[in-house]
């Protein structure tokens, strides 16, 4: 039996970014697999990496509980914005806290890349933007994908990690949004 972990980083409970990651919890109801949801900007965490890695900031309780979560799944799945060709401050303080050494990668000594301890599971990034794909991809190299993707995800060894992008989401229509919500539901179904 599959575990999935439905991690949404989206700060705002009315976001169509909520919206999305419920749908996909709805198509993970009609599966055999089990799965648990965080809200990023639920949890109660210092998202600032005090001492950089000089020094280990302790791990409050939800960050310690996301962790365990984490090391238990299968299959992690990102529901977030791209916001300025990144991602909510909120996400990126969570990723600065829980990936690191020791917990989703090693450092190994006099060699340039670590250790993949995160490696077996894979991802799904679902990313909502008002930039069209063509011009993200085209003029901006895809800053936000290549960063999570490559720079987090595959650094710590999840692979393969499938990428939705949905744009323009600004100004969009019911329908635009009706059908995506659908095809959420769809993904979980699939595990996608």
């Amino acid at each position: 039996m599959k575990k999935i972990l439905l991690i949404n980083g989206h700060p705002d409970e009315k976001s169509f970014n909520h919206a999305l990651a419920d749908a996909y919890a709805e198509g993970l109801t009609k599966t055999n697999a089990t799965f648990t949801q965080i809200n990023i900007g639920d949890l109660q965490f210092n998202p600032n990496l005090q001492y950089g890695y000089r020094q280990r900031t302790e791990l409050e309780p939800d960050l310690l509980n996301a962790v365990e979560q984490i090391r238990q799944a299968d299959h992690l799945v990102w529901v977030f914005p791209m916001w300025w060709y990144g991602y909510p401050a909120i996400m990126k303080g969570f990723i600065d806290r829980v990936f690191l050494p020791g917990i989703t990668y090693q450092p190994v000594p006099g060699k340039p890349f670590p250790k993949k301890l995160l490696k077996g599971k894979t991802a799904h990034m679902i990313v909502t933007a008002d930039t069209p794909r063509w011009y993200d991809w085209l003029f901006m190299k895809s800053p936000t994908i290549n960063q999570f993707k490559k720079g987090t995800l595959e650094f710590c060894g999840v692979t393969p990690v499938h990428v939705t992008f949905i744009a323009p989401v600004k100004d969009s229509s019911e329908a635009f949004r009706s059908k995506w919500l659908s095809k959420m539901v769809i993904a979980g179904q699939q595990l996608k």
